[in-house]
């Protein structure tokens, strides 16, 4: 089972709710969950999304982006 940790300082988009969000990672996709609302995103690896928004150096540079829906 993977482990579960809550983002600190993040914002539910859903509930507007401040650190109730929780994240982690099952089969390589990551996992967001409000733990108020039950508010849930899922977001595949980077390697499978498509982003002409970041050069390929920046890319390298980067360990991970959460956008979490306004």
């Amino acid at each position: 089972m993977a482990k579960k940790r809550f983002i600190a300082g993040a914002i539910c988009p859903s509930c507007s709710q401040q650190d109730t969000l929780r994240w982690w990672q099952e089969n390589d996709v990551e996992q967001v969950e409000c733990v108020s609302c039950g508010h849930s995103d899922v977001r595949a690896p980077q390697s499978v999304e498509q982003s002409d928004q970041l050069s390929t150096e920046t890319k390298q540079q980067v360990i991970g982006i959460f956008k979490p829906e306004d």
